[in-house]
């Protein structure tokens, strides 16, 4: 149990207060490598998390740290502090390369997803104004030199295109040197990050050397990581939980063993061998890999803890990983514009808790639950509008003005978009989004309550709820799902499920079957944008999703 001064105290408001025992430190992406490589030149720092057909690639931190200087060296020959360069492939360790010596050389990372075709990236590039791209030149079956090539007339401050097949020769044909740029401060932006898009157009989040040093320590800290700690990274370095998670480590002195691309059998594979204490990933990943027909082969007797987020977890997922594994999961909550981190619970929480909420705010974050409408804190158990301030939100949107001010308000609050309850002890438990939240007949509908009792039912594999215009009610809900392999479910069955454990309002008027999964951000969350989209126009019970 944690000791009784850690125990939150009763409320009456949905206010926490920030910790102020829990010191900010002046740290950046530059200098926990470089105090990490001093404290512990020779630990295993990053393993290349690839299938072991022969010796994977190590990197102590000395070693980390020179190859991260070299490349910042030619970085620095070539670019001005504060231009914008993007890193459009998947988890390569050049790219975590990438990541530090961008920050040495005072430049802002733009981390990219490689799935995203023309008009995204040119969007992601556009937007940043990037003036170099770092890529891959195949990914899963695409052409992303041809890509870039076609994109470059409509990109006007793009001056460098470097596939990391040259990594090498990019980062020793330079004269020039990093040592003559001055380190970057602690408040300086060091990554743009674009949110995941699943309501429109991604928005670049400025996010700065403090606020994510500080928040993967936090969440560090809460998650027990410690020297020596062995984990697999499933979260791709172009999400900002999967940057966030790699100053984690770092600054822990943990090893990383990068997985470039989830696979179920891989991670397994990489738990076994790398006798990994700890992993992480979105329910999507962590179903897979229980559900993996070599799951029950594996030696995974090493992991001593789980963490997921990214989506809302079900709560049998939570109870059938640490009952099968014999791990603790803890679930981390957050979102992009707070350098990926808010809340997580502890550890040795009771397992309602670790089912069923999201845990206490973190170290450093203060946390509010306001009325969307007046700003209002509301009363423990209502539910509101979360609202987040300290080092860990984000300066703005880049360019985006108006959003940046609809975004945050005076004195440092962040406007999440999530609709939440506080209990009296400050944990959080998420009730949906503000812009998903359906309004019918006067009556508050929130999706995520839905979802969670459609994820319970055995023949469903996913759910999807959302609200669609009616000309008497406002709006009502719909539900589209996709069954489990070889189940069976019709829409009065469904109907009648919920029905039984439901409101009335609350029931979905319709139901699509869904042929495909569903299209996801990178970051394992339904693009509910796309379905809206694709059910405009939509009669039938039964319609594919779009791919």
């Amino acid at each position: 149990m944690r000791p009784a001064a850690r125990r939150p105290a009763a409320r009456a408001r949905a206010h926490w207060p920030p910790d102020e025992s829990y010191p900010v430190r002046d740290t950046t992406v530059a200098s926990i490598l470089r105090d990490a490589a001093a404290r512990a030149p020779d630990t295993v720092a990053l393993v290349e998390g690839v299938p072991q057909t022969g010796d994977r690639r190590r990197w102590t931190y000395a070693a980390l740290l020179g190859d991260a200087e070299l490349a910042a060296s030619a970085l620095a020959a070539r670019f001005e502090p504060g231009e914008r360069i993007a890193a459009w492939a998947p988890s390569l360790p050049e790219s975590l390369v990438l990541t530090y010596a961008a920050a040495m050389a005072r430049l802002v990372l733009v981390p990219v997803n490689p799935a995203l075709r023309s008009a995204e990236l040119a969007h992601v590039l556009g937007q940043s104004g990037s003036v170099a791209v770092f890529f891959t030149a195949e990914h899963r079956g695409s052409d992303q030199g041809a890509l870039l090539d076609a994109l470059r007339p409509e990109l006007p401050a793009l001056r460098a295109v470097v596939d990391f097949a040259g990594w090498a020769g990019f980062c020793t044909d330079s004269s020039g040197s990093s040592t003559g740029v001055s380190p970057p401060g602690p408040d300086d932006v060091a990554q743009l990050v674009y949110t995941s898009g699943t309501t429109g157009s991604p928005k670049g989040a400025l996010l700065t050397h403090r606020g994510m040093t500080n928040a993967a320590r936090s969440g560090a800290e809460r998650f027990g990581m410690r020297a020596g700690d062995v984990y697999v990274h499933t979260m791709p370095l172009f999400h900002v939980g999967g940057q966030v998670v790699a100053f984690q480590l770092c600054q822990s002195l943990a090893t990383t063993v990068l997985v470039p691309a989830f696979e179920p059998g891989l991670v397994l594979d990489l738990v076994e061998t790398e006798r990994a204490t700890l992993t992480c990933g979105v329910p999507t990943m962590l179903l897979a890999m229980v559900d993996h027909p070599d799951f029950a082969r594996r030696d995974l007797s090493s992991l001593r803890a789980i963490s997921g987020g990214g989506a809302v977890v079900p709560d049998e997922l939570v109870v059938r990983i640490e009952e099968t594994l014999g791990v603790q999961f803890a679930i981390v909550f957050g979102q992009t514009e707070a350098s990926g981190f808010i809340s997580q619970t502890h550890l040795d929480d009771e397992p309602h808790d670790k089912a069923a909420t999201l845990g206490l705010p973190l170290g450093h974050v203060e946390a509010r639950v306001t009325d969307p409408e007046n700003g209002d804190v509301v009363a423990v158990g209502e539910v509101g509008e979360l609202e987040v301030r300290g080092p860990n939100v984000m300066a703005g949107y880049h360019d985006l003005p108006e959003e940046t001010a609809a975004t945050l308000r005076p004195g440092g609050w962040l406007r999440t978009g999530d609709l939440v309850t506080m209990d009296e002890r400050g944990f959080l438990t998420m009730t949906g989004r503000l812009k998903d939240m359906i309004v019918s007949g006067g009556e508050n509908i929130y999706p995520v309550e839905i979802e969670l009792l459609l994820a319970g039912h055995p023949a469903v594999a996913q759910a999807a709820v959302l609200g669609v215009p009616d000309p008497r009610w406002g709006e009502t809900p719909v539900a589209v799902v996709r069954l489990a392999e070889g189940a069976e479910a019709d829409a009065a069955g469904l109907e009648s499920f919920l029905r039984e454990r439901l409101a009335a309002h609350k029931v979905p008027r319709r139901f699509v079957f869904a042929l495909a999964p569903f299209p996801l951000t990178a970051s394992g969350k339904v693009q509910k944008f796309a379905l809206r989209d694709h059910l405009a126009g939509q009669d039938s019970e039964s319609a594919p999703t779009p791919s």
